[in-house]
């Protein structure tokens, strides 16, 4: 709406708040994908590491490549059919279910490694939770194994629709690997740009594809990660956490 130049006219009331609270969720979306706080993912290669040692990884391409399967190999078929799930449960307060679809991540991340990345950062997340105040009581207990329940959790406290946790957390995924790609493979800035713009660019697409997935048809396929991640945590000189 236009205002006069003497203010006469006004915005319906309330319109103010609800864009400020869009705007509010927005940013703690934000907050709660950044690389560096408060989970610090930047730190974890997701098995990047010994692939690229290994070979198995070279070059802009090859990394496009890796990365591309994780998405749609592990992300629409595990992460975000879980993460729909998580978040329901948490909507409802269903704490069983949200330890039922915790367990099933945790027994889904196929490395002493991945499993111990998913709580580490899980930990890290209940931290911030708590200075947050989003609940009365104490969080789920689950919270504390697993980012992505801490994260589903926390979108169904803040408002947060489905869809924006969904690409936020894809986005947060794929760039947390071209950062490491950048030093690893290693990329140049621009090049780790175009990665990150197209892969993240196909997410919108792949989303209904993550919706549709029944319970028994969940389960990510990528026994190059399985392998890499595990062979990462017995690496003689290594820069990540896994």
């Amino acid at each position: 709406m236009t205002l006069s130049a003497h203010g006469a006219n006004h915005p319906v009331e309330g319109a103010g708040q609800s864009v400020q609270g869009l705007a509010l969720g927005w940013l703690q979306l934000f907050q709660l994908i950044s690389a560096n706080l408060p989970v610090g993912s930047f730190t974890y290669s997701q098995g990047l590491e010994w692939a690229v040692e290994a070979g198995w990884v070279k070059g802009a391409d090859g990394f496009e490549a890796w990365l591309t399967d994780q998405v749609d190999e592990s992300l629409v078929c595990l992460d975000w059919p879980l993460l729909k799930r998580l978040h329901q449960a948490a909507l409802a307060a269903d704490e069983p279910a949200l330890e039922h679809w915790t367990q099933l991540l945790l027994a889904s991340r196929e490395s002493e490694e991945l499993r111990l990345e998913e709580t580490q950062r899980g930990q890290a997340l209940c931290r911030v939770l708590k200075d947050w105040a989003l609940s009365d009581g104490p969080l789920p207990t689950c919270l504390s194994s697993s980012q992505l329940a801490g994260f589903a959790w926390a979108g169904a406290r803040l408002g947060l629709n489905l869809e924006q946790l969904a690409l936020g957390w894809g986005f947060a995924l794929i760039e947390s690997a071209v950062m490491a790609g950048i030093k690893l493979v290693p990329l140049g800035q621009q090049a780790g740009q175009g990665i990150l713009r197209r892969v993240s660019g196909r997410l919108p697409a792949q989303l209904a594809t993550a919706w549709a997935l029944a319970d028994d048809e969940l389960g990510g396929g990528l026994p190059r990660l399985a392998i890499a991640s595990s062979c990462h945590e017995i690496q003689y000189t290594r820069l990540f956490r896994s």
